[in-house]
């Protein structure tokens, strides 16, 4: 039986922008089903949030209509994402980053935003820490470009040195050549390259790369996908942004790579809502490389057939977790899938999926290229190959730094100028909100996989913020629990509770309950938020001795 919540009807036009991005979504994909395309609710809903600022309950009742889910279902997952409004409210809406990166700032540029009668909101993190207090909705597509510095730039070669939006300027700087060497190579020896590199999962799980293109490689159930995750949420972190806005054409190739010799046919990269930029240039690279021939049927004149599908996110730290972001491309609310199975059994859509992060695809041409052996020459024999590091906070030249696995901390930030003169390095923060806190003295630590273990912290998704000694740490700990408190999908019950609780026993610094809270959360939680939303906080009482 499909209930309606509301009697409402759309208008005209709020039909005719639901039934456009409809069909234009059902022409882009030839796996479409007559009865259902629950898979489309997030993109149709993004068109009328896109067109009208908000998305009205006749609206709601017009895209269950067509595409034949249920209204309940549809409200369901457009109440679910920070992005998406279901009350009426300005079109333009200026949003600002307070979080730990743009903490400084924000309160002055909130007030002198709202005195010129913009509406602000503001927001968690959104991506641009080397140039705090970040904006979205002021010139998002003319942004600053963000600084790449690095001792052996590898992932970084093109950026800022080439058009990004120009598949001739890509291929005149060894573009697609790695796929062509991957036909030749053939699927087998590809995955064989990438398990003798030891590539490691660059977005904090640190899974051996080919191990898991093996298992979905071999899994018999089809259709295989392929999943890039680019919804890089954690605070502190950019990388991913900056790999896909000055190279875009070198995702697609990865991706291209790695559903060849994976099997997959399909592939989706799920974008953050908060990366305009991002979207429409990675969008851009899909189109055209379809058009040359790199992409759809016959790609090179082999018979391989692969096509990439660019998703966008809407406001939700969760989806970056990769079966809440399976949730979310299959319509429906962002929440975290109980595991086992794993992705690679049991994903997208219920079959075999390869889900990895930008970074991490990103290192596919350079292995197919040079082989396996000699990427794992470089960095350490358990941390190959180069790493990004999101560098901001109190740093004298916040940004992208590309260096080898093994250069120490204080190396790395030595090469960003350090902090200011006259002020004194108070704390380090790694990993990013879900990270560790380290003290000065953890420069001298290699910056490896096992060392960091080693040391009680992780690298995570590649943050290094500094806190000099005028910061308020107290300060800083409170919105780290408050991001977790709001970030919480709020499915289990430890996380929805727990994260809550933390936050009050800060404020209230009841330094005796949060141990037991950080336990409970990290044992019992469904997935990586609730079980890291206490990390950060035990780490500032453990290594830098706040109480």
């Amino acid at each position: 039986m499909d209930l309606h919540f509301t009697s409402a009807k759309a208008s005209l036009e709020e039909r005719a922008i639901v039934d456009a991005a409809a069909v234009l979504r059902q022409a882009q994909d030839d796996t479409a089903s007559e009865k259902t395309r629950r898979d489309l609710v997030l993109p149709v809903l993004h068109a009328v949030q896109d067109r009208f600022g908000w998305i009205s309950p006749g609206a709601l009742n017009y895209v269950g209509e067509r595409l034949r889910v249920a209204p309940a279902d549809v409200y369901g997952v457009a109440t679910f994402y920070a992005s998406l409004s279901t009350a009426p409210r300005p079109k333009r809406i200026v949003h600002v980053c307070d979080d730990i990166a743009c903490i400084g700032g924000a309160e002055a540029l909130v007030a002198s935003l709202q005195n010129s009668g913009l509406t602000v909101e503001r927001s968690p993190c959104l991506g641009h820490c080397d140039r705090p207090p970040a904006t979205l909705g002021l010139d998002d597509e003319t942004s600053t470009p963000t600084r790449v510095y690095g001792t052996e730039l590898r992932l970084l070669r093109r950026a800022g040195r080439i058009d990004p939006e120009s598949l001739d300027a890509y291929r005149a700087h060894d573009g697609y050549a790695a796929l062509r060497k991957a036909f030749e190579l053939g699927r087998q020896r590809v995955i064989s390259e990438v398990a003798a590199s030891n590539l490691l999962g660059r977005g904090g799980a640190a899974f051996p790369t080919g191990r898991k293109m093996e298992s979905v490689a071999n899994a018999p159930a089809q259709p295989h996908y392929l999943v890039c995750n680019a919804d890089e949420s954690e605070p502190g972190t950019f990388k991913d942004r900056v790999l896909m806005e000055s190279d875009p054409f070198a995702i697609v190739e990865a991706m291209t790579i790695a559903g060849y010799a994976t099997g997959c046919e399909k592939g989706y990269i799920y974008i953050r809502g908060e990366y305009p930029l991002v979207a429409r240039r990675t969008s851009d690279a899909v189109a055209i490389a379809r058009d040359a021939g790199l992409l759809g049927e016959r790609i090179m004149g082999t018979e391989t057939r692969f096509d990439v599908e660019v998703r966008r996110g809407a406001g939700a730290y969760i989806c970056g977790e990769e079966t809440a972001l399976f949730n979310s491309i299959e319509g429906k609310r962002g929440e975290p899938r109980s595991k086992p199975p794993f992705p690679v059994q049991v994903g997208l859509f219920g079959k075999p999926t390869l889900v990895n992060n930008v970074e991490t695809l990103a290192n596919l041409p350079s292995i197919v290229l040079e082989g396996g052996e000699s990427y794992a020459r470089i960095g350490t024999p358990q941390s190959t190959g180069t790493r990004l590091f999101c560098l901001s906070g109190a740093v004298a030249r916040p940004g992208l730094y590309e260096v080898p696995h093994g250069t120490t901390l204080g190396a790395l930030i030595d090469l960003a100028g350090g902090v200011a003169p006259g002020r004194r390095l108070q704390a380090i923060l790694l990993g990013g909100a879900a990270g560790t806190f380290v003290a000065p003295d953890a420069r001298a630590m290699p910056l490896t996989f096992e060392d960091a273990r080693s040391a009680g912290a992780t690298l995570g998704s590649g943050v290094v913020m500094l806190f000099d000694d005028t910061t308020d740490m107290m300060a800083i700990l409170r919105r780290i629990a408050a991001f977790f408190r709001d970030e919480s999908c709020g499915q289990c019950v430890p996380c929805r509770v727990g994260t809550v609780r933390q936050a009050e026993a800060l404020e209230r610094r009841d330094f005796g309950l949060l141990g037991e809270i950080g336990s409970v959360m990290r044992d019992a939680s469904i997935c990586g938020l609730g079980q890291t939303a206490a990390n950060a906080i035990a780490s500032a009482a453990t290594n830098l001795k706040l109480w």
